[in-house]
């Protein structure tokens, strides 16, 4: 088959998920042409039967911004001309599946016809997409879809609570690939983080509001009373500043450690003990997935699509949205005792295993096969 998929080229869950298929169905001699606007962070490596296409978006000072939606369009239908693509799959609501409704239409006057699959990832729905200003959007261009997906139950059940959707929206859910994150710690990383054989405690995001990033903070601040640790942050956005803030002021600045945006993300987890994820809300939460698939017991609060993946008892714990205090005594109660400890990380390796991309991805080649019959 020939797939273009179009999405964000970014850290967030989307922009992994959309680069990892990718790469797993070039892996099994599919062609796929990445759309968007720069190499996606994931596209780290040169692999055979990839291609990608930049949308370039021209600069007039008529516009005071740029037109990037029409740009993408054309750029679809200029991809799906010239290396005749057997279907699109966009990822993220806004503006991909209406860009991609646009150059749908367009192709239709030239008697080609492209289906369009849009999965549907979480903030497009749950934030941006409840915008009066895109709901319309929104609505409008999922319903033209010729398939929907949803990377989770729970987004599934929301996307129907927040708009008139027409369609049946399947569940695909995101995936991980296991081989990747079953690595030893490297040493040397692990000894310059904890150098004193301290438990290791990691929060990856993109640091926005909605990941609470100063209540990681907060339960560390307790976990370090009883348990000797250390706190890495990966990751960056508008809420880093008021967590190291908070870190000043609690006294705890040795102890925590801030790395940034980062790529190699399985040399990271490998020499991790625990995972934080104090979210006020996940449509999936990929990040925790991958934490688990390292070896890792996540502890996060019992929201959205966390719900289908961690859990409590085996692969962590949840608590409520902001309740710190519990955080901290399931936390240490992971860490307690190093039988425990190793215990809840077979566990959420074994947990990590169903939603490896090798189940996963057969799933979209078949959603794939059945349109273009």
């Amino acid at each position: 088959m020939k797939i273009g998929i179009v999405c964000y080229p970014t850290f967030g869950g989307s922009g992994v998920l959309a680069t990892e298929l990718g790469k797993a169905l070039a892996q099994k001699g599919h062609q796929v042409h990445f759309i968007t606007y720069r190499e996606p962070v994931r596209l780290d490596v040169y692999v055979p039967n990839i291609f990608y296409h930049e949308v370039h978006v021209p600069t007039y000072p008529l516009f005071d911004y740029p037109p990037y939606e029409t740009a993408l369009a054309s750029t679809m239908v200029d991809v799906i001309k010239n290396n005749d693509l057997d279907l699109l799959h966009v990822h993220y609501a806004i503006p991909h599946a209406s860009a991609a409704y646009m150059a749908k239409k367009i192709l239709e006057k030239e008697n080609k016809k492209i289906p369009v699959i849009t999965t549907l990832h979480g903030t497009d729905i749950t934030l941006v997409g409840r915008d009066k200003t895109y709901a319309p959007v929104v609505t409008f261009s999922i319903n033209e879809s010729d398939a929907i997906t949803a990377v989770s139950e729970d987004l599934r059940n929301e996307t129907y609570r927040s708009f008139n959707i027409e369609k049946n929206i399947e569940v695909i859910y995101n995936f991980v690939d296991v081989s990747r994150f079953s690595r030893k710690p490297i040493d040397a990383f692990k000894k310059a983080m904890a150098p004193n054989g301290e438990k290791i405690l990691l929060h990856v995001s993109n640091f926005r509001r909605l990941k609470r990033v100063p209540d990681v903070v907060k339960v560390f601040y307790e976990v370090q009373k009883t348990i000797p640790s250390k706190l890495l942050f990966v990751g960056d956005g508008p809420e880093r500043p008021a967590a190291e803030e908070l870190c000043r002021s609690l006294g705890i600045c040795d102890e925590v450690r801030f790395v940034g945006k980062q790529e190699q993300m399985e040399d990271i987890l490998a020499i991790g003990d625990l995972f934080l994820l104090p979210s006020e809300y996940e449509s999936f939460g990929l990040a925790a997935l991958e934490a688990m698939a390292a070896g890792m017991p996540v502890v996060s609060t019992n929201v959205g699509g966390l719900k289908e993946i961690n859990i409590p008892g085996e692969t962590g714990f949840m608590a409520d949205v902001g309740d710190v205090a519990t955080m901290a005594r399931q936390v240490i109660t992971t860490l307690k005792d190093d039988d425990t400890l190793k215990a809840f990380k077979m566990q959420a390796k074994s947990q990590a295993a169903k939603f490896d991309i090798h189940n996963i991805v057969p799933l979209y080649e078949k959603l794939y096969e059945r349109f273009l019959r």
